[in-house]
C-alpha cells in the first residue's frame, strides 16, 4: 500500500502539463491555499460531477484565497476536450505517468464493483500557503464531495 499523506506533511512538489500542454508547478502557488484533487478519468459521470461542482465553487473558493487543481492520468488533449465540453474553469493537469498520484498516495489498490484493481484513488488535499497538507481525504465520493469539503474547511 502506498504511503498516504497526513496533515502536517509537506506536499510533494510537482510540475505537470495543463490542458494546453503548458507546465504548471505547485510551487508557483506558494502564498495561496490550494485544493489538489485526483480523479480517475475525464468525461466519466462521477468525474464530470466532481469537476462541475469544483467549477461552481471556484469563484467563492478564490474569494477565500483557495485555488483548485484537478489531476488525472488523461493526456492534455483529453483534458482540453473535457474542459470545453463541460465549461470547466478549474485548472486540469495531466499525470500520464501517475508519478504525482503515487507521491500523494492517490494511486493504488482499490475495490471496483467488488474486485480489487489498481487505479486512481479519488482523493483531495488542501494545502496551506506554505505547501503543507491541512487536510487529506482518500476514497472520497464524487457526488456531494465539494459541499462536504466546504463544510470541513469551515469547521
Amino acid at each position: 500500500m502506498q504511503a498516504r499523506l497526513e496533515p502536517g506533511d509537506l506536499a510533494p512538489d510537482f510540475t505537470l502539463p495543463d490542458a494546453e500542454g503548458k507546465p504548471v508547478s505547485l510551487s508557483s502557488y506558494r502564498g495561496r491555499r490550494v485544493i489538489v484533487y485526483f480523479y480517475p478519468a475525464a468525461s466519466t459521470p462521477g468525474c464530470t460531477k466532481q469537476a462541475g461542482d469544483f467549477t461552481a465553487a471556484r469563484e467563492s473558493l478564490a474569494g477565500e484565497g483557495i485555488e483548485v487543481l484537478g489531476i488525472s492520468p488523461d493526456a492534455p488533449a483529453k483534458l482540453a476536450r473535457f474542459r470545453d465540453q463541460e465549461n470547466l474553469t478549474i485548472t486540469l493537469l495531466s499525470d500520464t505517468g501517475k508519478t504525482v498520484m503515487t507521491a500523494y498516495g492517490a494511486y493504488g489498490t482499490k475495490k471496483l464493483y467488488g474486485k480489487e484493481v489498481t487505479g486512481v484513488l479519488r482523493s483531495t488535499f488542501v494545502l496551506d500557503t506554505s505547501g503543507v497538507v491541512e487536510l487529506a481525504q482518500y476514497n472520497v465520493k464524487a457526488s456531494g464531495h465539494v459541499d462536504k469539503l466546504r463544510r470541513d474547511l469551515a469547521g
